[in-house]
C-alpha cells in the first residue's frame, strides 16, 4: 500500500529539522499536531510543558543559553494566548524564538478558536508570519527562520490547518545567508577614540549585545589601553569576570562601591547596552557634565531611553577593535581610572556579600543576604542561576556567583512574575553540565508551579529556592509604609514544601542556617529529582534596590 503524500505539516516539520533544530517545546493539541510529530520524526526532542506560558518561557531560556533558536509548538487560539506573556518577554529580550501555532482555516470564519493571531503577535513585538500555502511553505519557512535567527526576533509562524492537510510538492528551503555585523563609520571610530583620549575616568557598561559578540577580550583590551572600568547590564553578569577593574553590575543592583565609581565617571559608553532606567538608576549615575556614548548594532536603539552625546552603530566587538586600533596608532595609553588601590579596594569591596549587613534572621525567619551567602558558599561554581521577578530577586541574582556570561538567565525584559521556574527548566536542558538554580519568590512559585511535574518527569537535579515572605513583597514595601492595607497582597502561610513532595521532588524547608543541611546531603549525591527549598525569609524591610526601582512606576 503506497504511502500518502507527504503534507505541508510534515515537510515544515522536516525543513525546520534540516536547518538545526534539535529542541522544541509545547503543548500538543489538534492544531499542533502533525507537526509537532513531524519534528520528533525529523529528530528534535520534544520536551512537552504542562502549560503554554511555561513552555514559551522554556524555549526562550533554552535559546538564551544555548546560542540556538528556541522553537515553540502550541495549538492555536487558546494554546496561543496561553503563551502570550512568555512571548512577550522573548520578543522585548530580542530572544530569536520561532513559534509554531496552529491557526484557523480562513474558510473557519466560526471556529471557536479564530482569533487575530497576527495582531496578537503585533502587539507583544513578535514578528507575525504564515505558511500561505502548500506551494510557497519552502519560502515562508526560509523567512520565518531567517528573521528569528538572523535578526534575532522572536516570529511566529501561523499554520492554518487547511494549509498544514495539503500534500507538499518537493520544495528546497533557500539558503539562508547569515548578515555580517555592522562595521563602525570611520568618522565614528575616530570620535569615540577621541572621547575616550580626553576622558580621565571612563566606564565602560557592556549589555546583551556585547555578550552576543562576544566582546569581552576586545573590550578588557580597550579599557585597559584606556584607563576604563568595566561593568555590565545584569543580563550580561560575568562578561568581564576576573579583571580586576570589574564593578559587576551598574544600575539598581550595583554595590555601593559601583555607584559610586560610575557616577564619577566623566565618559560612559555603552557597549551592546540599552542604557535603561534600570541601568543607570534613572540618570542619577550619570554625572554633571559626563558624556554618554552608545555602540550598537540596531540604529534603532541608540539613544532610544536616554540623549547619548555620542552615538555609533556598529558591533561592540568590532568597535572596540577599532577604536583600540585607532589609539594604538595614535600612542595613546592612559593610566584613566585605573590605580593600584582601586584594584585593592574592588578586591574587597566588589561583591554584595562583602558588603557588612545587620543580620536580620530569627529563629523563625532567615535573612535573604545570610540564606545567599550561605548558599554561594554550598554550591558548585559551575552553576546556572535562573531569577524569577519580585521584592527578592536581587539577593540571588546578586550573592550567587556565575561562572561566565552564560551563568545568570535573567529573564526580566516584561517584569513578570511567575517565568523563574520555566527558565530554570529551559537552562538546564541547554547546560546539563552545569547546576541550575532557580531562584523564586513564593507568589511566582506558585504562579508557576505545574512546571514542577515537568521538572520531575525529565529527571532534572534543579534546586529550586523560593524566597518566601508570604506576601507579593514588592507591593507591600512599596504601598505599607503609606499605611494602605495591605490584605490584597499579603497571604496565610503555605507549606511550598509538602507541595513540592506532592508533584515528585525533594523538598526542604529553611528557617535557620542549620536547615540547610539537606541541600548540601542533595548535592552530594544523584541530583535524579528536583530539591525545593521553602526558605521563609524575613520581610521586615524592602530589598535594597526596590526603592530606585518603583520610581519609574
Amino acid at each position: 500500500m503506497s504511502r500518502p503524500p507527504r503534507t505541508v505539516a510534515e515537510a515544515v516539520g522536516a525543513a525546520l529539522c534540516g536547518l538545526g533544530v534539535r529542541t522544541v517545546f509545547g503543548v500538543v493539541g489538534s492544531g499542533n499536531f502533525h507537526v509537532t510529530n513531524a519534528l520528533v520524526a525529523g529528530g528534535a526532542r520534544f520536551v512537552p510543558a504542562r502549560h503554554e506560558g511555561g513552555a514559551a518561557v522554556m524555549a526562550d531560556a533554552y535559546a538564551r543559553v544555548s546560542g540556538e533558536v528556541g522553537v515553540l509548538s502550541v495549538h492555536q487560539g487558546p494554546g496561543l494566548t496561553n503563551a502570550l506573556t512568555g512571548i512577550t518577554e522573548a520578543a522585548k529580550s530580542r530572544t530569536p524564538l520561532l513559534i509554531l501555532a496552529g491557526e484557523a482555516a480562513a474558510s473557519a470564519v466560526r471556529s471557536n478558536f479564530r482569533v487575530d493571531q497576527p495582531a496578537l503577535a503585533t502587539a507583544v513585538g513578535a514578528v507575525p508570519e504564515r505558511v500561505h500555502s502548500a506551494g510557497t511553505a519552502a519560502a515562508d519557512i526560509a523567512r520565518a527562520w531567517r528573521t528569528a535567527a538572523v535578526e534575532r526576533r522572536t516570529v511566529l509562524l501561523n499554520l492554518p490547518l487547511d494549509v498544514q492537510a495539503a500534500p507538499a510538492p518537493a520544495q528546497e528551503i533557500p539558503r539562508i545567508a547569515r548578515l555580517r555585523p555592522p562595521v563602525a563609520a570611520p568618522q565614528d571610530v575616530t570620535a569615540l577614540a577621541d572621547a575616550l583620549t580626553a576622558a580621565r575616568r571612563p566606564v565602560f557598561v557592556a549589555g546583551r549585545g556585547a555578550r552576543l559578540s562576544g566582546a569581552g577580550e576586545e573590550l578588557r583590551a580597550l579599557a585597559a589601553r584606556t584607563g576604563a572600568l568595566l561593568a555590565t547590564s545584569a543580563v550580561a553578569r560575568g562578561l568581564f569576570l576576573g579583571d580586576p577593574y570589574d564593578l559587576d553590575v551598574s544600575g539598581g543592583f550595583a554595590t555601593p562601591v559601583a555607584a559610586e565609581l560610575v557616577a564619577g565617571a566623566d565618559l560612559i559608553v555603552g557597549w551592546g547596552c540599552g542604557l535603561t532606567m534600570w541601568t543607570l538608576r534613572h540618570g542619577t549615575l550619570i554625572a554633571p557634565g559626563a558624556t554618554l556614548a552608545q555602540v550598537d548594532v540596531d540604529p534603532a536603539a541608540l539613544g532610544a531611553h536616554r540623549p547619548v552625546g555620542l552615538a555609533v552603530h556598529g558591533d561592540a566587538a568590532g568597535t572596540a577593535t577599532a577604536v583600540e586600533a585607532e589609539l594604538t596608532r595614535r600612542g595613546h595609553h592612559a593610566p584613566g581610572y585605573r590605580t593600584p588601590g582601586l584594584a585593592a579596594r574592588l578586591t574587597r569591596e566588589r561583591r554584595w556579600r562583602d558588603v557588612p549587613y545587620e543580620d536580620t534572621s530569627t529563629g523563625e525567619r532567615i535573612d535573604p543576604r545570610t540564606l545567599s551567602v550561605l548558599l554561594d558558599d554550598a554550591l558548585p561554581a559551575e552553576r546556572t542561576v535562573a531569577v524569577d521577578s519580585g521584592n527578592f530577586m536581587g539577593y540571588p541574582a546578586m550573592y550567587l556567583a556565575v561562572p561566565d556570561a552564560d551563568g545568570l538567565v535573567f529573564t526580566q525584559a516584561f517584569q513578570s512574575i511567575g517565568l523563574g521556574l520555566a527558565t530554570a527548566i529551559g537552562a538546564a536542558l541547554a547546560r546539563p553540565d552545569r547546576l541550575t538554580v532557580a531562584a523564586l519568590g513564593d507568589g511566582g512559585a506558585l504562579m508557576g508551579v505545574a512546571e514542577l511535574e515537568t521538572a520531575v518527569r525529565l529527571g532534572l537535579g534543579l534546586l529550586i529556592v523560593v524566597y518566601d515572605d508570604e506576601a507579593y513583597g514588592a507591593e507591600v514595601h512599596h504601598f505599607g509604609p503609606a499605611g494602605h492595607p495591605l490584605d490584597t497582597v499579603t497571604f496565610p502561610p503555605a507549606d511550598l514544601a509538602a507541595i513540592a513532595r506532592g508533584f515528585g521532588c525533594a523538598a526542604a524547608t529553611v528557617r535557620t542556617p542549620a536547615d540547610l543541611e539537606p541541600v548540601r546531603d542533595w548535592l552530594t549525591g544523584p541530583r535524579d529529582r528536583p530539591l525545593l527549598v521553602a526558605a521563609k525569609v524575613t520581610a521586615d524591610r524592602p530589598s535594597w534596590w526596590l526603592e530606585e526601582a518603583f520610581r519609574g512606576h
